[in-house]
C-alpha cells in the first residue's frame, strides 16, 4: 500500500476527502496538523453522532492506495482542481507491512472501572487485583469501556449494587452495562436496542462472559425494573423520558449517560414532570445523571 499525505484548511477537508474516495483511496483519515503542539485544537462530540467539524484549521489528510501508480495519479488529478488551491502534498510513500491485528490489539488495554472491577480484552491477562472482570473485545456496537460514559455507568453499578434486582439496559450497544449488572448479581437483566447488530453483539458478549440476560429490540422491555440504565445521547434521552421513567419501579433508580455537562439543565427540565435528576458523576466533560422514582 502507498500513503498520500496532504495538508489543507478546515473548509477543504470534505471536498478533498470526497475526491480521494472517488479516486479509489482505500481509506481517508483526517488529523490535526498541529497535534502535540501548543496550537493543537480539541474537537468534542457525542458518541454515535457526526463530529462537530469536518477537520481542524490546519488538517492533515492521509489516504491509502493499493499501488504507487494510483497514489501518484491522485496527487496529479487533485493538483489540477480549483478546490485544491491552498492545499499541498506533504509526502507520498509505501506503508511498511505490519501485523495489523496485533497493532489494533495493542491499542486496547485493560480498562479500570474500580480497583477490583476491570474490562479486559481477550488477548490480555486480567490484573492481579481484579475480582470482577468483563471480557470484551472491540466490535460493531458502542461500548468497550474506554468511553467516560460507559465507565461512569459501570462505576455506578459497582458502587451502588444491583444484587437481586430486575435491571433494564436501554440502548445496550455491546451489552456491557447489562453484563456488568449480571456480574454484580442482578437476577433478571433485559438488554434492548434499536440496532439488530447491537442485539446480536450483546448476545455474543453475554455468552462469552457466561452470564444470562435477555436481549432484543425495544419492545422486549416489559414491566418495571429496580434499575433502568440508558447510555445513549442527550436528545433521545429527552424524547424517551416518559418511556424510561415508566419502566422504573417505585423506589427504583434511573441512571442516564451520554450527556455533556452543558446539557445538565435541559435534561433536568425534560425529566422534571416525573423525577428529579441529579448529577452523580463527571468525567472528561461528560456527566452521569440519576434519580429515584
Amino acid at each position: 500500500m502507498f500513503e498520500l499525505s496532504l495538508m489543507c484548511a478546515e473548509d477543504k477537508v470534505e471536498a478533498l476527502s470526497d475526491a480521494l474516495d472517488a479516486l479509489d483511496a482505500l481509506s481517508v483519515s483526517v488529523e490535526d496538523a498541529d497535534a502535540q503542539t501548543d496550537a493543537e485544537q480539541a474537537l468534542f462530540g457525542e458518541p454515535g453522532m457526526p463530529p462537530p467539524k469536518d477537520g481542524w484549521q490546519r488538517s492533515r489528510v492521509q489516504a491509502l492506495f493499493a499501488t504507487e501508480a494510483l497514489a501518484h495519479e491522485a496527487a496529479v488529478v487533485l493538483a489540477a482542481q480549483d478546490f485544491f488551491a491552498g492545499c499541498r502534498v506533504l509526502a507520498m510513500g509505501p506503508v511498511p507491512d505490519q501485523d495489523w491485528v496485533r497493532l489494533t490489539q495493542s491499542q486496547f488495554a485493560p480498562v479500570e472501572i474500580t480497583p477490583e472491577f476491570w474490562i479486559v480484552p481477550t488477548w490480555h491477562e486480567p490484573p492481579a487485583q481484579a475480582t470482577t472482570i468483563i471480557r470484551l473485545d472491540p466490535g460493531l456496537a458502542f461500548g468497550t469501556g474506554t468511553h467516560p460514559t460507559t465507565r461512569m455507568c459501570l462505576r455506578w453499578i459497582a458502587r451502588h449494587g444491583v444484587a437481586g434486582q430486575r435491571v433494564l439496559d436501554y440502548g445496550c450497544g455491546s451489552g456491557i452495562l447489562a453484563i456488568g449488572a449480571a456480574k454484580f448479581g442482578a437476577t433478571e437483566v433485559d438488554a434492548v436496542d434499536i440496532d439488530e447488530a447491537a442485539v446480536e453483539s450483546t448476545q455474543l458478549n453475554a455468552a462469552a462472559n457466561e452470564v444470562v440476560l435477555h436481549s432484543g429490540l425495544p419492545d422486549k422491555a416489559s414491566g418495571t425494573y429496580q434499575t433502568v440504565l440508558a447510555n445513549i445521547l442527550a436528545s433521545p434521552l429527552k424524547v424517551l423520558a416518559p418511556l424510561l421513567v415508566s419502566h422504573v419501579a417505585t423506589g427504583g433508580s434511573l441512571v442516564l449517560a451520554g450527556i455533556l455537562e452543558r446539557q445538565t439543565d435541559e435534561l433536568k427540565t425534560a425529566y422534571a414532570p416525573w423525577c428529579a435528576l441529579e448529577v452523580a458523576d463527571t468525567e472528561d466533560g461528560w456527566i452521569l445523571m440519576t434519580a429515584r422514582r
